[in-house]
This record gives C-alpha cells, sequence and structure tokens, in this order.
C-alpha cells in the first residue's frame, strides 16, 4: 500500500473522530432544547392558569354562561383554523390554548411546517449538526481516495458512510419540515454507529475481494444505504409516535402529562402519516436494492437466487414492509400496530447488517471481520 494512501486513511480516521465529537456536542444541544422548553411550556401553563383562574373570579355570576360560551366559541375557531389549512399558533400561550382545546397538549404544527418561534439551542444544534455532516463527508471522500474506490467495501465503511447518509438525509428533510424534535434520535444513531465502526468493525484500507470489484457495487450498495437512511428515519418516527399516542391517551383519560417535552413533537397520527409516506419511498429503493442485487449476483456467481442467508433477510425485509404498507393501506392498520410493524422491519435491517454478516457464513462474508 503506498504511502498516500495510508495517510488518507490516517485523515479519514480523524475527521471520523472529529465528526463524533461534533455530533455529540449537537446531541446535547438537542437534548437541551427538548428539556428547556419543556420547562418554559409548563411555566406557561401555569401562567395561563393563574390568569385563567383571576378571570373567572372578575366574572359576575349571571355573565358566567355567555362568556364562558364565548370563550369555547373561539377556542374552536382557534383550533379549526382556516379550512383546508394546519395553523401553528404565533405564542406560547396561544400554543397552551390550543393544545389544551385539543385534549392532547400538543404544540407542535401538524404539517410540520417553520413557526415564527426560533428556539436558540435549537438553532445551534442544527448548525452543529451541518458542520458534523460537513466533517463526516471530508472523512467519507478521504478514506475513498485512500482506498481508490467507493467506500463500502465492508462493514466499517457501510456504517461510517450509511450514518453520513442518515444524517445528511434528516438535514434535507429538514428544509421542508420542522423536524427538529427527531435530532436527538438521529444524531444519536449517528453517534451510536460511528463508535461501533470505530470500536468493533475498523479495518484498514484495502482492496475488494474479487466479487466486489464491479460497478455494481456502486449501484446495489448506494441504493441500500439510502433505503437504510430512511427506514432509520421512520423508526425513529415509529418509536417517537408510540411515546405519543401513549401521552395522548392519557392525558384525554384527565391523566397528569409526564412528558411535557413531547409537546414538541407533533400529534401520533402527523407522524404515522408522514412516516407511512416516507416509508414507501424507502420500499421502492429497497425493491430495487433486492433486483440489482440478483442481476449482481447473476454476474458474479453465475445465478440470480441461491438462498444465501443475506439474500434471505434482504427479501425478509422486503416482505416485512410490503406487509406494512399493504396492511396500512387496505387493512385498516393504523396506529400502534403499525408503528410496531415499522419497527419490526428496521429491527430486520438492523439484524440483517450486524448478525447475518457477523455470524453467518456464506457467500455475502466479506465484512472485513
Amino acid at each position: 500500500m503506498f504511502p498516500i494512501n495510508e495517510t488518507m486513511g490516517q485523515y479519514s480516521e480523524l475527521f471520523m473522530l472529529l465528526a463524533a465529537g461534533t455530533y455529540t456536542v449537537a446531541f446535547i444541544a438537542f437534548a437541551w432544547d427538548l428539556a428547556k422548553s419543556s420547562k418554559m411550556l409548563r411555566a406557561v401553563d401555569l401562567r395561563a392558569a393563574e390568569l385563567a383562574a383571576a378571570e373567572a373570579a372578575r366574572v359576575p355570576v349571571g355573565a358566567g354562561v355567555g362568556a364562558s360560551s364565548a370563550a369555547v366559541d373561539r377556542a374552536d375557531s382557534d383550533v379549526a383554523g382556516p379550512v383546508g389549512r394546519a395553523e401553528r399558533p404565533s405564542s406560547s400561550v396561544a400554543h397552551t390554548a390550543t393544545g389544551n382545546a385539543a385534549g392532547i397538549g400538543q404544540t407542535a404544527d401538524g404539517a410540520m411546517r417553520y413557526s415564527a418561534e426560533r428556539r436558540a439551542p435549537a438553532r445551534v444544534a442544527v448548525a452543529l449538526t451541518v458542520l458534523g455532516v460537513a466533517i463526516h463527508a471530508a472523512g467519507v471522500i478521504t478514506r475513498a481516495i485512500g482506498s481508490g474506490r467507493v467506500p463500502w467495501g465492508n462493514m466499517y465503511e457501510f456504517l461510517t458512510t450509511g450514518a453520513f447518509v442518515v444524517v445528511a438525509v434528516f438535514l434535507v428533510v429538514l428544509i421542508k419540515r420542522d423536524l427538529r424534535f427527531l435530532g436527538t434520535f438521529v444524531v444519536g444513531l449517528a453517534i451510536i454507529m460511528l463508535v461501533a465502526a470505530s470500536v468493533a468493525y475498523w479495518t484498514p484500507v484495502g482492496h475488494l475481494v474479487p466479487a466486489l470489484q464491479s460497478y455494481w457495487l456502486i449501484i446495489h450498495v448506494s441504493i441500500a444505504v439510502m433505503s437504510s437512511a430512511l427506514f432509520t428515519l421512520t423508526f425513529a418516527m415509529s418509536a417517537l409516535q408510540l411515546v405519543q399516542s401513549h401521552r395522548q391517551k392519557a392525558i384525554a383519560a384527565g391523566g397528569s402529562d409526564k412528558l411535557g417535552f413531547m409537546r414538541l413533537v407533533p400529534s401520533a397520527l402527523s407522524l404515522e402519516n408522514l412516516s407511512y409516506r416516507i416509508n414507501a419511498i424507502a420500499f421502492v429503493g429497497w425493491t430495487f436494492t433486492l433486483m440489482f442485487g440478483a442481476i449482481w449476483a447473476e454476474k458474479a456467481w453465475g445465478r440470480f437466487w441461491g438462498w444465501d442467508t443475506k439474500e434471505v433477510w434482504t427479501f425478509v425485509i422486503w416482505v416485512v414492509y410490503a406487509g406494512y404498507l399493504h396492511a396500512r393501506a387496505t387493512r385498516g392498520w393504523t396506529g400502534t400496530r403499525a408503528a410496531w410493524l415499522s419497527i419490526v422491519g428496521y429491527l430486520c435491517v438492523v439484524f440483517n447488517f450486524t448478525i447475518v454478516n457477523q455470524f453467518f457464513n456464506g457467500l455475502h462474508s466479506y465484512s472485513g471481520l
């Protein structure tokens, strides 16, 4: 191996370390935003309750019924908003009033658009995430230069590149949708992937085995990485959907709101709808992953399908997500059942990448371990 390759490999590892450190600070900023906003919302609730009690004490008894009726009418109007358009209130007090009237204590816009409100910790967290992605990209590029090929020939490279794509996709979606509430979970998963790559799966820069020396590596694996990144986003959203659904039911039953930070997260239905759309896109990508993998197998080994463990689990993942899309679209599997099925699909993705690669022998056993 030429010295330039070794040097580029060392630079890549340094960039990966710096990216992990930047992501860690961004993770703390995202978590700080959730905690700070939750504390602020509790204070607003307390103040609103005090104002409501003071107002009720000043209203004459005879005028109480009419005033209450007018207040309800105004609240209903605020919640409904203009027909066919989701609205985000313009102030924290309006947030609270709208959430309480809806019965779920919600403050996030169901359409997940950006509001006029700008939270400093969230802005800092997003800026740090952008910086982390830039450093991470440098690490991926220097790894590619050092190896003289695309940097996803083993588990170390797949993890580091996959983590980069996950965060990059999150930032791209963030341009149109206010998904800052996902920042803690997405950045946290990226940190775990980078740490696992460096600790458990580190592989020095080297050449690929003959079966991987094909242009199909770029086509097949790039689509698989992108689809896995989208599945990662929907996994985080499905997990939040379960928490939000449980919280909404508890509040509707008259219980206390023990997860105040979840008021920054859209309703369970909004999370489910967006997760379904993203899963549909990722499923198309995974379908192409399966198809192009079969074509590559025919060129490399002379057959399209050989029941190799990796091939079987790639198909299992396809079946699970196909079942999820079909059940939700035609069989009425909505709510928590759809969320759990989406989570099961992602667990199959994780199993396919970790357990299958490490403990099952086959034609795909070139993970670098």
